[in-house]
């Protein structure tokens, strides 16, 4: 078989079956960096191996072979069975149910779960779900968020660690720890889906790596667990809002929403994201990502953007903002009023957000604040914020398009 055809295989069970391989064979070393250095051997080995023909079960392989590279090291120890585990695992931990192999699935769980536990900050959460459920290189995480791979490198060494010391058990949660849990690890999907879709730096405005990840993601928990509206919302928030990345840039430019050509916007992954917010929206009360995912269906839903039904959104707006309060909610409520009811409602109310100090340093308040300057005619007020929001924001696309509302002003 010819090597291109070997390596494509081997890249595609890598994108399809790490998290699956590295799960199960976690459950036999009680070691993640063990256990990565075994799947990776698998892997190594898979593209020798292959070269007489594909397997019919390219998962089903790479797992047996990562479990008996785990063992063959395990036998090495003199000591491996009285060793101190860096993973303390349940063997009582109760059994869902999830999923068509309940074995496999269960154990992809629990590793989502460990990366996601809440004993970790947030950003070792996600470069920990990165590296070990997506697969990522470290150099390609340390890329995704804009450090060095020293220092990522690091952030990832510190959190293995610290699951090491608090003994942070491999095992699904119990049905009183779910809920929280199962919050946790929705953060970190929506952060990473979110730095995908509006990467807060470099020279792309979409890191399409990210967003295929989060997305594989939010489908690998929507089949882990079929009946928690909080899943389904966040997947179908995601199919909403990337169904417009086609039409998002043209010739490298960024593109508003309101001059998007919406003949480009994935009508499929649409009706699916619309589809699950729906069902998502039918439990009380309604999570953070189906009210989310509700107002990109409104915008998905109109055929042009003067037809966008402003005042459903500000609804939405306002029950994010009774249930979910955050400066960025009312930021984004009053964007909506400003174009349901005219650009000067708009603005009293981004006035009076003007004192919060989280929203200080958010360069797109300084946009809408700049934005709806300009609607109202105050062109001095316009280009201030502008030039605040330039100075706030590190995306070169993002810089670019600034750069064009400042000099159309100028003009």
């Amino acid at each position: 078989m010819a090597d291109r055809t070997v390596a494509a295989a081997v890249a595609d069970a890598h994108r399809t079956e790490w998290a699956r391989v590295l799960a199960a064979t976690v459950r036999v070393t009680a070691d993640l960096d063990l256990a990565e250095e075994c799947v990776q051997a698998a892997f190594a080995r898979a593209l020798v191996a292959w070269a007489t023909g594909l397997p019919s079960r390219p998962g089903a392989w790479l797992t047996t072979t990562a479990r008996n590279v785990a063992l063959d090291e395990l036998r090495r120890e003199t000591r491996w069975r009285t060793r101190m585990p860096l993973l303390v695992e349940e063997e009582s931990a109760p059994s869902y149910g999830w999923g068509s192999d309940e074995a496999i699935e269960d154990d992809r769980l629990r590793l989502v779960f460990t990366c996601c536990h809440p004993a970790l900050a947030i950003e070792s959460q996600i470069a920990l779900t990165l590296r070990l459920v997506c697969g990522l290189r470290t150099a390609e995480v340390a890329r995704a968020f804009l450090v060095s791979e020293p220092t990522m490198a690091a952030r990832i060494t510190r959190a293995k660690k610290k699951i090491a010391q608090a003994r942070i058990p491999y095992r699904t949660p119990t049905v009183a720890e779910l809920p929280g849990r199962v919050t946790a690890v929705l953060q970190v999907v929506h952060a990473v889906f979110t730095t995908g879709h509006a990467s807060p730096g470099g020279d792309e405005l979409v890191r399409a790596e990210l967003i295929d990840r989060a997305l594989g993601l939010g489908r690998m928990l929507r089949s882990l667990l079929p009946s928690d509206p909080g899943v389904a919302g966040l997947l179908g928030l995601m199919l909403l809002t990337n169904a417009r990345s086609a039409s998002r840039t043209r010739d490298g430019e960024l593109v508003l929403l309101e001059d998007q050509d919406r003949s480009l916007w994935d009508r499929a992954a649409i009706a699916e994201g619309s589809e699950l917010v729906r069902e998502a929206l039918e439990h009380e009360p309604p999570s953070l990502y189906a009210l989310l995912g509700a107002i990109a269906e409104v915008h998905d839903r109109a055929p042009s953007w003067g037809d966008t039904d402003w005042a459903a959104i500000v609804r939405t707006y306002d029950l994010l903002d009774a249930l979910w309060p955050s400066p960025v909610v009312s930021l984004n409520r009053a964007v909506a009023v400003g174009f349901a009811s005219g650009p000067d409602a708009g603005l009293r109310m981004l006035e009076e957000l003007a004192a919060d100090p989280q929203l200080a340093t958010y360069p797109y308040f300084a946009v809408a604040r700049a934005d709806f300057h300009q609607r109202v005619g105050d062109v001095r007020s316009a280009r201030l914020f502008f030039a605040e929001a330039l100075a706030l924001t590190d995306n070169q696309v993002e810089r670019a398009y600034l750069e064009r509302r400042l000099a159309a002003l100028d003009a």
